[in-house]
């Protein structure tokens, strides 16, 4: 079994998901505009998102990133969200990604999430860039690959809806973040 870190922020805890966090992202998805740039805007039912957790650990395993739940430090006991580093295997590309609940939007943390599975990736993994894929309309999660220091690339078709394409490279994100 792959050892997943679990990361610290000054805001948040990065933790593996467990089985008891199903209920909890199933309800978040419920959420209304938590999934409204994603390609399935129809929220999945109980059965997916565990599929969803089971195959975190599998994507773990085979490829040493995945999802972690998110945390808040300030004396949470539930997860707020999801953030981390997934292989396209359709690209061969990796992508981080986030989605957090209403209520924590405009907090900071998904930058501050996004920055630390990208800062875990470039120090673990042989990875030389990372991607972000947003819905050109998500002028908020756009805003978060850019803090993140990821630039605009192009727009192409991924999961079947056209998304805009960013990425950072290890040099210019390491520069970066000293």
């Amino acid at each position: 079994m792959t050892f997943i870190p679990t990361l610290q922020t000054p805001l948040l805890t990065l933790r593996p998901l467990t089985d008891e966090d199903a209920t909890v992202l199933h309800r978040i998805n419920q959420v209304e505009g938590v999934l409204q740039y994603f390609p399935r805007t129809t929220p999945p039912p109980l059965e997916r998102v565990q599929r969803f957790i089971t195959n975190q650990a599998a994507h773990w395993e085979q490829h040493g990133c995945g999802n972690w739940g998110i945390l808040p430090q300030e004396n949470a006991t539930e997860i707020v969200g999801w953030a981390g580093l997934q292989f396209l295997p359709e690209t061969g590309e990796t992508e981080v990604g986030y989605l957090l609940d209403r209520p924590f939007w405009g907090r900071g943390y998904a930058t501050q999430a996004a920055l630390a599975a990208l800062r875990d990736g470039f120090n673990r993994l042989p990875l030389e860039q990372i991607i972000g894929l947003v819905h050109p309309e998500n002028l908020a999660s756009r805003r978060v690959l850019e803090k993140c220091g990821m630039t605009y690339q192009d727009r192409k078709i991924y999961f079947g809806i056209e998304l805009c394409r960013y990425r950072v490279d290890k040099v210019d994100f390491q520069q970066m973040i000293e």
